[in-house]
């Protein structure tokens, strides 16, 4: 019993310092895997702040093409229409003098 009493802490303490260095490797390769992933996320970041010029370029150009679509159609749509009010009226005034 007594001989227990000596052996199981001298095991507890043991295996306690191996736990604290293996946690402190641990943390020192977690701290380096940070470094690493916050290098790649600064590039990341750099590259796709690089292509918000052409981004905006494109997006002035769609906006263009939008507006210029848009007219072309209305103006198609007012002629088509007045095409139409034509033979409407036509036809009812054929109807009034009937």
């Amino acid at each position: 019993m007594e001989a227990l009493n000596t052996v199981l802490p001298v095991l507890l303490y043991t295996f306690g310092i191996i736990l604290l260095i293996v946690l402190i490797i641990l943390g020192i390769r977690l701290i380096q895997i940070l470094d690493k992933v916050e290098k790649a996320v600064d590039d990341t970041i750099a590259k796709v702040n690089s292509f918000n010029e052409a981004i905006g370029i494109l997006s002035k150009a769609a906006y263009g093409v939008t507006t210029v679509s848009d007219k072309v159609i209305s103006g198609l749509i007012a002629i088509i229409s007045k095409i139409f009010n034509k033979k409407d009226k036509e036809e009812k005034e054929e109807d009034y003098f009937e």
